[in-house]
């Protein structure tokens, strides 16, 4: 396995991380699918963890998907939500649901992806697709 001195955490990461995390950088959301048994992935590895191939494919996603699980996170200053989101194309991811009250996230809540500025890198985070609650 490759790896790379990432900037961004200053951490030695995989080829796949480093791929991933410069997009994000860049603007860009992505993915990999793999090209034997066309499944997407998520985290992003160099391995297919589905059938084992080496052929992958970076894709942008639909950016959109649904809310598995989430939890409130209290914390004195102030509460967040922790979300694993099952993206359309199949792969769970976790991330928040930001712009709702951590309380309103709910199972089965429709989301789609945005970027978001963080103090040290960009971030993927979603935004909820329903009305508010």
């Amino acid at each position: 396995m490759s790896t790379v001195k990432h900037s961004v955490a200053d951490v030695v990461v995989s080829a796949a991380e480093a791929h991933y995390f410069g997009r994000l950088a860049d603007g860009f959301f992505e993915i990999p699918r793999c090209l034997d048994c066309d499944r997407h992935h998520f985290y992003p590895r160099v391995i297919c963890p589905h059938c084992g191939s080496d052929r992958l494919q970076w894709e942008s996603p639909a950016g959109t998907g649904t809310v598995y699980s989430t939890t409130v996170v209290r914390h004195k200053d102030g509460d967040y939500n922790v979300c694993l989101i099952e993206l359309d194309e199949g792969p769970r991811m976790m991330s928040r649901v930001s712009g709702v009250d951590p309380a309103g996230v709910r199972i089965g809540m429709r989301v789609r992806a945005a970027l978001e500025q963080a103090e040290r890198a960009p971030l993927v985070v979603f935004h909820a697709l329903e009305p508010r609650q």
